[in-house]
């Protein structure tokens, strides 16, 4: 299957990442979009973003994950698109959607490792941005 590819703004680069580890165990749960919805409205980053981009994007992802190379070709696009300095971010991001239903399942956690890899996040940075998104994330 070919792809025809979009380029992706810096902020589609981020909500693919989120979309990506909510599609990553065919689960889509609610807190999962609503954790996407939160983030693209308060985070900063976010400021001047079109969400109504979320659902082209989102369809992008699901597209490629359809495709037996389309984890690669995601992440050359988000490696594309996004500066730097933003990958600890997107990996923030996708620990958010991971822990929004209290919970990480094989696909998500699968996903989350191949996000660290592919973006480079050190190990002890993964380590931080991971706990404070399940402390974020804990219920009484």
């Amino acid at each position: 299957m070919t792809i025809d590819l979009p380029s992706f703004s810096p902020c589609d680069a981020l909500v693919a990442v989120m979309v990506a580890v909510l599609a990553s165990d065919q689960t889509y749960r609610t807190s999962e979009l609503v954790a996407i919805q939160r983030n693209v409205d308060h985070a900063p980053v976010f400021a001047e973003y079109d969400d109504d981009r979320i659902r082209a994007i989102s369809q992008t992802v699901l597209t490629l994950f359809e495709d037996e190379d389309g984890i690669d070709a995601l992440f050359g696009l988000v490696r594309d698109a996004l500066p730097e300095k933003l990958y600890e971010t997107a990996y923030a991001l996708a620990c958010d959607v991971g822990a929004a239903d209290g919970r990480l399942y094989e696909g998500e956690v699968a996903m989350l490792a191949e996000i660290r890899h592919q973006l480079n996040i050190p190990r002890l940075h993964a380590a931080a941005i991971e706990l404070s998104a399940q402390v974020r994330h804990r219920v009484l």
